[in-house]
């Protein structure tokens, strides 16, 4: 088969076409012909070695929807010719709350879906929702299982609430919105670029302001009317204390990143005055990712594209993706 391998850590030209056997499956597992995979920040995080447990060569990717090509023992036969999806989280373990210390995720340590086949456990296939073209489904499992977990299991929106999506634009933000709407929320969004809050506004987005301005609260909470119930964000840093700040009394805060790295100090005080939740959330559970894709089926929901690339030019995509200029996601045809 062909496939993109990360040769060494560095710069974006490290990925390269490379020919590799054609993986076989053990019992449990099951082998995936690709026709799509999707890039996540993720990716671009181990290829320039800010990850832990990075091993080269690896093909990245974590999202990836295909036909199943073969499957190991003590697998139901009829799997193979199906078209699905895969859920990337591995390992989760038994325990909803949180995953275990097993769980890791696909495209690091194990070989990721950047190629036209790949070897998963039969346990994460689902089939493809019918109304998703292969780019779409491609499009699914990393950010749109991160984003349902954060906003259905952790952060339990209710319909009318106030909901303040920070940093739009990415991959797990905008299918947020998406996930958001469909929940019945009004959803309102931060950025640093205003075309991309204009974008946001197109897709449903009530309103939105520019997380480059200093008083960017203020400016949120005169457009809202009031404060938002809840704040999803990946940002972390000082957005972190701006979202505290942000916040209604009894609000929620729920993080799933922090692309701006550690607060230089958390405002305690928020948290306890105005008697705050804040709820983390990595990836999903196996039923996260069940429920996620009865969401989308049942509401016809379509997650974002941003740009679709051949799978021999991830490179260039990894560049995209690099310079931030994407809006939904970047997706490699196979």
């Amino acid at each position: 088969m062909r496939a993109i391998v990360l040769t060494a850590l560095g710069d974006a030209d490290n990925l390269r076409m490379e020919q590799r056997p054609d993986p076989t499956p053990g019992a449990g597992e099951a082998v995936v012909r690709l026709r799509a995979a999707a890039l996540n920040r993720r990716d671009v995080w181990i290829r320039k070695g800010q990850y832990a447990g990075i091993k080269v060569p690896i093909i990245l990717g974590s999202d990836g929807a295909g036909e199943v090509a073969d499957v190991g023992a003590d697998v139901d036969t009829s799997w193979k010719g199906r078209e699905v999806v895969i859920d990337p989280s591995l390992n989760w373990g038994s325990d909803e709350r949180a995953q275990d210390n097993a769980f890791n995720i696909l495209g690091l340590p194990v070989d990721g879906t950047y190629a036209e086949m790949v070897r998963v456990p039969a346990a994460n296939l689902h089939p493809r929702p019918a109304h998703l073209s292969w780019e779409e489904a491609a499009a699914l499992p990393l950010a749109s299982v991160t984003a349902y977990r954060a906003l259905v299991t952790r952060g339990r929106v209710q319909p009318g609430e106030k909901v303040l999506i920070t940093g739009i634009g990415g991959g797990v933000a905008t299918t947020a919105l998406v996930i958001a709407k469909q929940l019945g929320a009004k959803v309102y969004v931060t950025s640093g670029h205003q075309s991309k809050i204009e974008t946001a506004k197109r897709l449903g987005a009530l309103g939105g302001v520019n997380h480059r301005k200093d008083d960017w609260v203020k400016s949120l909470v005169t457009e809202m009317g009031s404060r938002p119930d809840v704040v999803l964000d990946s940002a972390g840093g000082d957005t972190f204390n701006k979202a505290l700040d942000a916040l209604r009394p009894g609000g929620r805060l729920v993080t799933y990143g922090s692309t701006l790295g550690a607060a230089q100090s958390v405002e305690i005080r928020r948290i306890f005055w105005k008697q705050l939740n804040v709820l983390g959330a990595t990836m999903g559970s196996p039923s996260d990712f069940a429920s996620m894709l009865k969401l989308y089926a049942a509401g016809g929901l379509r997650p974002i594209i941003d740009k679709v690339f051949p799978l021999e030019q991830a490179s260039d995509a990894h560049i995209r993706m690099e310079a931030g200029d994407q809006f939904g996601k970047i997706v490699l045809k196979i």
